[in-house]
């Protein structure tokens, strides 16, 4: 109950998706916890870029509560519209931002080959220096993790919203 309860007073202020199932492991849950904070909301690397990488990260590994979760929020963030949907969709989005475009480039690279090549990493370490890079590899590790949970456990949308990636 007390962990419960600090997680529910913490910047979320609720209880949602992977919680329900880490609350099921408390040591995890009480570990994962503050690193969840520390990526989400006060990591090196700037929030808008946070978002579209938790956006590409759901959008890899069909996380349908984890997009529902940040995709207004990356909106907020001002990632385009046009670039949320066209990841939605499996797209590659055209940036006209040079960092939305080296945060994207290095995000996919990171899913598609567990490493980053020459070009991503340079483009990458010059967005964010290194500790920016080494917190963007870990947030990239994080929410796909996340999106584990959330698939595994079968945690569902709120009653009426739409699956973003079908069924």
């Amino acid at each position: 109950q007390i962990l419960r309860d600090r997680i529910v007073a913490g910047p979320r202020a609720g209880l949602r998706g992977p919680d329900i199932a880490l609350l099921q492991s408390p040591t995890l849950c009480e570990r994962f916890e503050p690193l969840s904070q520390y990526l989400r909301y006060e990591c090196a690397v700037p929030h808008p870029l946070r978002e579209l990488a938790i956006l590409t990260v759901a959008r890899r590994w069909k996380a349908q509560y984890e997009w529902f979760a940040h995709a207004p929020i990356a909106a907020e963030a001002g990632i385009p519209a046009e670039a949320i949907e066209a990841i939605r969709t499996g797209s590659k989005p055209a940036f006209a931002q040079a960092d939305l475009r080296a945060a994207y480039e290095c995000v996919c690279a990171l899913l598609d080959m567990a490493a980053l090549g020459d070009a991503e990493f340079e483009a990458a370490q010059r967005l964010l220096g290194v500790q920016g890079l080494v917190d963007l590899v870990a947030l990239v590790g994080h929410y796909s993790t996340i999106a584990q949970f959330l698939n595994a456990f079968r945690i569902d949308l709120p009653q009426g919203e739409k699956a973003p990636f079908g069924d």
